[in-house]
């Protein structure tokens, strides 16, 4: 049975290439980040230990790692490489990922741009 046990992790920010326009692709720029990962709990609500549980630290690591590191031309493909990377870590049964790129390149006044996707193990 999946576990209803979530660690949240909410407005990530790094910089990064992703987007289809070629500007987009010349310039880093921001994007904001959320996770929901969902991994059970008991153990470390239990024992009050850090090796009992996923370590939030280096979730961030990973995901700011992904979008620093690597190139993409849609959000979709960059919220899905930011999944697999965190769905390495066999602890974690589903990941849902939110990506939001905080300056979208069109002429309204817009405030971000995102997608949200869930993955999972199995």
């Amino acid at each position: 049975m999946p576990s209803a046990d979530l660690i949240e992790l909410r407005g990530l920010r790094a910089l990064g290439f992703c987007g289809a326009l070629p500007e987009e692709q010349e310039r880093r720029q921001p994007f904001e980040v959320d996770l929901d990962v969902e991994t059970d709990l008991s153990r470390a609500g239990a024992s009050d230990e850090l090796g009992d549980t996923v370590d939030y630290g280096a979730l961030c690591a990973t995901v700011e790692s992904v979008i620093v590191d690597e190139r993409f031309a849609l959000m979709e493909a960059l919220s899905a490489r930011i999944a697999a990377a965190v769905l390495e870590d066999a602890r974690i049964s589903a990941v849902t990922v939110t990506v939001r790129k905080l300056r979208p390149p069109v002429p309204q006044q817009l405030d971000t741009s995102g997608v949200r996707i869930r993955r999972s193990n199995g």
